[in-house]
Order: C-alpha cells, then structure tokens, then sequence
C-alpha cells in the first residue's frame, strides 16, 4: 500500500538572495522602515514600489500583517462602531476579525458551491442592511465572475475591499486580482505566495485612502519617504486627524520578501501545476466532487478542495483517518468543533451570525489540502492516487 511520508507544512526555503538581503539589514541594524541611512531608500520603501508595480497599482503600503491590512482597510474607509460590513461566510477567523477589531458587525454572505460568493444572497444582504463596504474574500484562491460583482457592487453602492491573501498573483480575464475594488489587502504569512513569517500589503490608486492608510500604519510625519504612496499634500489635513494604529513592516522582512516577489510568476505557475496533477488524478472519483475552475479564472492553486456531498459525518472521519494513516493530511470544514486554523462562520459567534443553510451544505463535505512547493508532481500523483483510493474505500463501505 503506497504512503507518502513528505510534510504538508514544511515550505521551500527562503531564497539565498533574500537570505543574503536579510543578513545585510542585521548587520547595519537599520531594521525600523524609518531608521534610514543619508540618501538610504529602506527595504521596506523598495518594496513597496515594486509591489505596487507587479500588481499594477498607483500606491503600496507594506504592514504587519495580512490582517492588519484588511483592518486598516476598513478604517481607511471610515468604517463607524456598529456598520453591517458584508463578507462570504466561506473565510478565514482574520476577515471577520478585522471587521469586528472595529466594532463593526460582520454580515455573512452565503457560498455556492464553486466555493465562491452567492451573489443573489448578496443582494439580499445588501439591501437589508444598508451596508456600505463588502470585504470580499478570495478565499483558498477561488474567484468569482468579477465584472458581474463589480456590477452589483456599482448597483448597491458597495465599495469593494479585495482580500487577496490567497490570490496574489492570479487573475480573472486577464486583471490581476485586486485590481477590481477601491483597496486590496495581501498577506505574506508564511503559507501564503510570498513567505516572510508575518506581513502584509494594502494596495489602492485612491490617493486619500492611501495616505489615511499610511498616517494608520504609523508613519508618524514620515510619510515623505514613502515611494509607493500619494504626493506630501495629499497628507496636509489627514495628518491632524488620522489615529496612528502602528503595523508597520520592517527591513528585515521586506530584504526577504523584495527577492521573493521577483520570483512570484515562476512561483505560481508551479503551484497551479501541482493542482492540475491531483485534479487529473481525482477526476470521475466516485463520491468525489471537484471544484470546477471558470475558464476566465487564472488561479494560483496553493491548496486544493473537493467536496464530499451527502457523506454521513462517521464516514468522512473515516475517510480523513484513513488518508491520515497513509500521510495524507486533509482539513474538513464541516466539523462541528474549530481546529487549528479551520474555522467557519458559525464559530466565530462574537459576530452573532443568522444560519445560512446553502453555505452549510457546502462545508459540511468540504476538504481541504496543502499544496506546498516541496511537492514535487510526482508527489502530487501519489496524493491522489492515495485520496482516489481512500475515497472508493469508504464512500463503499456499507
């Protein structure tokens, strides 16, 4: 019986460019984005420059992390205490969490089962709620028909926030994802495109969001070295009245990540051909039900999910131990208790969510798998010849 016996944590090393950036930044010791030497750009303003030219925005801000960004996003839009802000209930804790860091009330929208965002629900959501902003949620890389939200979005008076935490570097018809709403937030934790531990980036070509965002992240009156952001009058009024909610990047993260984003488009297309290896080998699965990909959507597959529909809970806990036993390690969104970094939007009840019954036929057979670059696509073949097998065992089980 074939096992894999490879990590579905462990990722590729940091890059011995960005390894040799890094260790420059320690020793000059110049690691705050503002400690510059006469003349000295920083990491951290490089990066930003070169982000917002690799996705084709006007402005960059590099922060802490993922999450800060999308919570800094909000607040850039003067998201107020008690604001329904609408987002898909198919997410990660971190979007809803940035909505509530606020005091606003996340308001979930149901997920169909291409695990993309209900639009008719959102329609719904919108005009119940008289909400303003929707934090869309890109979420394990799948994209939605994007012109026709943008549509709705431009119906409803939504302004749309992006998370692209697990869409850096895809695209729907060609547009880069991000580029379809007023902001767009990134992240660079370690299982996401870019790999830098903890960080994140909020991209906009909106210069009074921009430059509220940079007085957020805690420039201080150091906004003038930014490269990546709106010119010093863009800043002459929100400078008295913008809150300094620090989440600044530093140059020790953005040495290791300036390397790492030239490296972006070889990245993802080796991604996407570790996907359509366990895609090939999974298709006509008994039992099994793929996620089927829009023709428009050039995703980066850097995880992989499929359903399990109508399976009884007893059989799909078989089906992960059984998968387990054989070192495959799989994540089920349906299981009543959060573990680890799989949660759904009826465990985050600070939000106090209504029930969404679609959203919860979907997730109650829904898996999810690590795609890491240390997969080789010989690897990927023997994954799913494990799940292919694993998955007739079980779902023919009496």
């Amino acid at each position: 019986m074939e096992r894999f016996t490879g990590s579905f944590t462990q990722q590729e090393p940091i890059p011995d460019e960005a390894i040799e950036a890094a260790v420059a930044v320690m020793r000059h010791g110049r690691l705050h984005r503002y400690n510059t030497a006469p003349g000295e750009a920083g990491e951290v303003a490089q990066l930003e420059q070169e982000f917002a030219e690799a996705m084709g925005a006007r402005y960059a801000l590099a922060v802490a992390s993922g999450g800060y960004a999308l919570g800094c996003a909000l607040r850039a839009l003067q998201v107020a205490p008690d604001e329904a802000v609408l987002t898909n209930a198919f997410t990660l804790a971190p979007v809803p969490g940035a909505i509530a860091s606020l005091g606003a009330r996340p308001v979930f929208v149901e997920t169909r089962p291409d695990l993309t965002i209900d639009m008719d629900h959102l329609v719904a959501q919108a005009r119940a709620t008289g909400a303003r902003v929707l934090m869309l949620s890109h979420m394990r890389g799948h994209i939605c028909d994007m012109e026709r939200l943008v549509a709705l979005c431009a119906d409803l008076g939504l302004t749309l926030v992006e998370d692209c935490a697990h869409t850096m570097g895809a695209r729907w018809n060609g547009t880069l994802s991000g580029r379809h709403g007023a902001i767009a937030c990134y992240s660079t934790q370690t299982y996401k495109h870019l790999n830098s531990g903890e960080g994140g980036f909020l991209t906009t070509d909106d210069a009074e969001l921009m430059a509220r965002a940079v007085m957020l992240s805690g420039s201080y009156m150091l906004y003038v070295r930014h490269r990546a952001a709106p010119p010093p009058e863009a800043f002459d009024a929100l400078r008295w009245e913008t809150p300094n909610i620090s989440g600044r990047m530093d140059n020790l993260r953005a040495a290791i990540l300036r390397p790492q984003l030239r490296r972006l488009g070889m990245q993802c297309a080796a991604w996407t051909a570790r996907y359509r290896v366990v895609e090939a080998g999974l298709r006509d699965t008994p039992g099994l039900s793929l996620i089927e990909r829009a023709e428009a959507e050039d995703f980066v597959g850097s995880s992989f999910q499929f359903r399990l529909d109508g399976w009884p809970e007893a059989k799909i806990r078989a089906y992960l131990d059984r998968c387990a036993a054989r070192g495959v390690e799989l994540k089920w969104f349906g299981a009543a208790e959060p573990q680890g970094f799989t949660s759904r939007y009826d465990s985050w009840r600070y939000a106090r969510p209504a029930p969404l019954p679609g959203t919860d036929r979907v997730l109650a057979g829904l898996i999810d798998m690590r795609l890491p670059l240390t997969f080789s696509l010989d690897d990927c073949a023997l994954i799913a010849r494990i799940l292919r097998a694993e998955a007739g065992a079980v779902h023919q089980a009496p």
